[in-house]
Formats: structure tokens, sequence, C-alpha cells
């Protein structure tokens, strides 16, 4: 198997033009560049460079013998990256947990610059609400949430607001008999089926009055109201994207809800290197 220096140098000298140009590239004598391709050459048993004019040509097999040598060398980039990350104290694994409250064009920006500093870390996404986002954390199981914001949190973890908000409004499917009243109050409501959110943790912790179908996700609540099982606080954006002329919006007194979100993270097992990179990135 040729060394990494070896595999540098023919590298070097395919892409600068000559045997000189990548000697001076890389620090090195010509002649020591000249015997790392000779020696190259030798163990593959192939020529790489035609030789007959003053400069030096890559030949078809050599060609394709850069691509390959491109590759081998990037890899072993990556293979010293991750290293030195893990070395460091870099987390081998990150888990974020978001609550589909809201649409981040700020997290999928964080998520293209985290896959550039960290293109070796894996990256595990849960989707949860509520309750069960905070359970997340708290059990280690999630590293980092994102979530819809709560008056208050266990001691054990930290909160920070971030700069995004979303709007929570109701929603029935057009055949419902609620969407043909233009205003509606809590009585009016009460008198149809609510679609709401049960978290799995704490899944009776808030009861409702009167008929009510719960699910632990806004997904599964939309396509329930589509089906016109009742009605259903929905995030909007959720709404525009999976419902889209399948439901209406209900003119509701104190609707729609603004909603903001809030990162969290555990004091007793905070996230490391990259997780915090991440949320620096979040709570810009």
């Amino acid at each position: 198997m040729a060394s990494h220096e070896v595999l540098l140098a023919f590298v070097q000298a395919a892409t600068q033009g000559s045997f000189s140009a990548a000697a001076r590239k890389l620090g090195r004598s010509q002649s020591t560049i000249s015997a790392a391709v000779a020696s190259l050459e030798i163990d593959l048993d192939l020529v790489l460079f035609d030789r007959s004019s003053r400069k030096p040509s890559l030949t078809p097999a050599g060609h394709v013998m850069l691509q390959r040598a491109e590759e081998i060398l990037a890899a072993t980039s990556r293979l010293e990256m991750t290293a030195s990350q893990l070395s460091q104290g870099v987390e081998p694994k990150l888990t974020v947990a978001i609550s589909d409250t809201y649409q981040s064009d700020r997290f999928e920006a964080a998520l293209s610059a985290f896959e550039q500093r960290y293109p070796d870390l894996e990256l595990e996404c849960l989707i949860a609400e509520c309750d069960d986002l905070v359970a997340l954390v708290q059990r280690g199981r999630a590293h980092v949430a994102f979530a819809e914001r709560q008056d208050s949190y266990p001691p054990d973890l930290v909160s920070s607001t971030v700069d995004e908000r979303t709007e929570i409004a109701l929603f029935v499917s057009h055949a419902h008999p609620l969407a043909k009243l233009t205003d509606i109050d809590q009585d009016v409501l009460q008198q149809h089926r609510e679609l709401r959110l049960a978290t799995i943790v704490n899944p009776y912790e808030s009861r409702a009055k009167g008929r009510v179908w719960s699910a632990p996700s806004y997904l599964m609540l939309l396509e329930m109201a589509q089906g016109g099982f009742g009605w259903a606080p929905l995030p909007r954006w959720l709404v525009g994207r999976f419902g889209a002329g399948s439901l209406v919006e209900l003119n509701g007194r104190g609707w729609p809800k603004t909603v903001y979100v809030d990162a969290l993270w555990s004091r007793l097992h905070p996230p490391g290197p990259a997780g915090s990179w991440l949320l620096g990135k979040m709570l810009e």
C-alpha cells in the first residue's frame, strides 16, 4: 500500500503540472517527488506519467489513479479530523429532539454549517412534543431539544429562547359543522370533539372537557382533522405544508396564538463540543 506521502507527491505532481511545482508546493526537493512517483509506478505496475515531453503529463492510467489517490487522501483527512475531534471530547453522536410546533429556517441553516464542520459525526433527530421533549433531555436520550416555550422547567434543565416564533390556529375539515361558523368561542368548541396533544409521559396531566381524541404528535392530529373527526389546534406551517386545501382555519376567539421556542439542555449531562456549537448557532 502506497504511503500518504507518496500519494500526496503523485497528486501534487499531477495537479501542479510538474515535479518541480509539486516540490515547491510541498516544500520538498524535486528529486524526492520524482522518486516518490517512480516508486508508486513500480508498486502499481503502471506508467502514470508520459515523460516524453519537457513537462510530464498523465497517462490514461494516471488519470484513473489520480481520482483514486484523491479519494484516499480525502478519506485519510476525514479520518484524522474525526480522530482529532474525538480526542478533544467531541461526541461521536449528537441527538436533537425537535417539536413540530415550528419550521425553522435557522435550524436548517445551522445543520448545513454543522455538516461542514462535523461531516463524520452521527446526527439523530427525534420528533416529540411538550413533556416528552423535556423527558428526552432529562433522561439523556437527547442532548439538545427545541420546544414550544413553557412557563417553567425542571431544575436540572437549562433553557434559552430562540429568536424564532410560530403561530398555532384552530383547524377543521371543510365538511365539519364548525367550518360554516364565523365566530366561535369556547362554549361552541366544547360542543364538538377536540383533537389534542397527549404526551406519552403524562397523557392525563391536563384533562379536557367534552369529547376528546388525542395523539402525541401534531401530524397525527392533522390527519385526524382531515378525516373530519374534530377540531384541532395546529401549527400554521404544518397545515400549509401537509394540509393545504383540506382544512379550514376557524375564527376562534383568542386564536391564532403566537408560540415562542426554547432550546433545552441538561445541567447533569450537558452537550459536548458539537452540541454546544449547534446550540450557539441556534441562539445567535
